[in-house]
């Protein structure tokens, strides 16, 4: 009882500030001490405002108080201190790492006793007490020690969290769910609708692959019918000429067994010696019948049916080009397929590069005033003609010319082009026309242009030009999405910028195109793998 007596006599006496015995005890005129320098230090702080407060009672003051030793106050500490008062008090009422520290202890801090949510701050029971004793203090919420009293502090308002902070939030808590709930029935939507696209996309593979399977064997059951006709008309025609050439054949040997028979006669008629007799016979032995035609026979080595397996001959590989040509256009439709059109548009060039095309140009299509070089991906509008043979493909109005390369899918392609003149940078369908009016790229309905020259850019379509603003650029890149029927043009240097983009629906593959103004102009697919 003694010591605890002690303890309580000695918080008595020690100071709010540093918590140790009062040195130099002042008294301020609230009432409360502490050491000079303590007070001193604290009130420093407060220079700034010139308004001075108690620590313990909050009690302000103005002007900064007098500070003066309280003698009697003093004696008694100082006798205290003789009793027993100097001993320290015990470790545990100190902060360890694991507890909640008073805020306003300086030095070697208490164990928090309470924390406040207003204030918001921890104190151990010796800087607590003014919440007990001062009214104003007195509403404050006080909580058992808490190191996340910040937590409560509304980042908002600055303030403790009330119940209008809690009817806030949860309003914007009932929007956020308000969101996710929808957001969760428009991913549900799509979950359904993907599966309906898997579901429409295998009925389509199986129709497709069905309907193919009855394709190929029709076409197998018509060139085995074709085969069998050959077959037959070959064997009929074989008939035919045998038996000519048997009745021929015939005809000769009986003619040969009469000649025989005669010359029999007439052999045995120039051994008679009657010669009346010889006389007599000689005319009617000597005279024979008409010969058979053999004028038909041919000694020369004959063909016989040679030319039909050339012609069939002919026939197998002219089905391998018609083959090789649609299986082409037929893969591609094939690989077009795709179910998600959402991709967007690349952004950057890296992406653009993605979907690069090696373009090379049709020397079949070229106009003859075009020369073609550089493994035919660059094109030149020359004076001289060129000696291309003539084909239906080739375009003989404009100096235009098409690449040799179908495009679906996404693809990307770059055209580097002299800026002596211009060029049209164009895509079109395969039937477009090969002369007159209607062939030009960008005059019809069948084809897409970009007039690049030195001043500016236009855009043409069947036969509506369109005005275009982007920076002067000797190279232009193309970007086509011939599914969603995006076909957009750029402007390259050291950055990409988009001149014009088209939105529309594609029906056929598409070629790509070039289109020249003046002699000595020059256009180049670029290599860009």
């Amino acid at each position: 009882m003694a010591q605890q007596g002690v303890q309580l006599d000695r918080e008595a006496f020690s100071c709010s500030i540093c918590l140790d015995v009062l040195k130099d005890l002042v008294a301020i005129p609230c009432g409360h001490s502490y050491c000079m320098s303590c007070i001193k230090g604290f009130w420093d702080e407060e220079d700034e405002k010139k308004i001075y407060s108690c620590p313990q009672c909050g009690q302000t003051f103005t002007p900064r108080p007098v500070l003066g030793e309280n003698t009697v106050l003093a004696a008694l500490v100082e006798q205290l201190k003789k009793t027993g008062l100097q001993a320290a008090p015990a470790d545990h009422c100190y902060a360890g790492p694991e507890d909640v520290a008073c805020d306003v202890c300086t030095g070697r801090k208490r164990k928090a006793f309470k924390s406040c949510l207003v204030c918001p701050a921890s104190y151990c029971e010796k800087h607590l007490q003014p919440h007990y004793d001062v009214v104003p203090l007195k509403k404050h919420k006080l909580v058992n020690p808490s190191k996340t009293l910040q937590e409560n502090i509304c980042s908002r308002h600055d303030e403790v969290m009330k119940m209008f902070c809690r009817t806030e939030r949860q309003r914007e808590l009932e929007v956020s769910r308000h969101k996710i709930q929808q957001r969760i029935q428009d991913r549900e939507k799509d979950v359904k609708l993907l599966q309906q696209e898997v579901e429409a996309v295998s009925h389509s593979a199986d129709k497709a692959v069905e309907d193919s399977e009855k394709i190929f064997t029709e076409l197998i059951r018509l060139i085995q019918k074709r085969s069998s006709d050959v077959k037959q008309q070959i064997r009929s025609q074989q008939e035919t000429e045998v038996s000519r050439v048997k009745e021929l054949q015939e005809k000769l040997e009986q003619e040969i067994t009469e000649l025989k028979r005669k010359d029999a006669e007439l052999k045995q008629l120039s051994h008679t010696e009657d010669h009346n007799q010889f006389l007599h016979n000689y005319p009617s032995l000597s005279q024979l019948s008409e010969p058979t035609d053999s004028s038909s026979i041919n000694i020369r080595p004959l063909k016989y049916f040679e030319d039909v397996t050339a012609a069939v001959s002919e026939l197998r590989d002219q089905l391998q080009d018609v083959l090789k040509e649609k299986w082409t256009n037929i893969s591609l439709t094939v690989t077009e397929v795709d179910v998600l059109l959402s991709q967007p548009e690349p952004k950057t060039r890296a992406g653009f590069l993605k979907y690069a095309n090696e373009i090379t140009l049709d020397p079949n299509t070229a106009h003859i005033n075009l020369l073609l070089s550089e493994g035919n991906r660059k094109a030149t509008f020359m004076r001289k003609q060129q000696s291309y043979s003539s084909h239906p493909d080739r375009f003989t109005t404009d100096w235009q010319v098409l690449s040799r390369e179908s495009l679906t899918g996404r693809c990307y392609w770059e055209v580097e082009w002299s800026r002596m003149g211009g060029v049209y940078v164009a895509v079109a369908y395969k039937n477009i026309s090969r002369a007159g009016n209607e062939s030009n790229f960008g005059h019809n309905d069948k084809s897409w242009a970009l007039d690049c020259d030195t001043d500016s850019y236009k855009f043409w379509f069947n036969n509506i030009s369109t005005p275009v603003s982007g920076p002067r650029s000797s190279r232009v890149g193309v970007y086509l999405d011939h599914r969603a029927g995006i076909l957009s043009f750029y402007s390259v240097s050291e950055t990409m910028t988009l001149l014009h983009r088209v939105q529309t629906t594609f029906t056929q593959p598409l070629y790509a195109g070039l289109w020249f103004y003046y002699f000595g102009d020059t256009a180049e697919f670029c290599k860009l793998k």
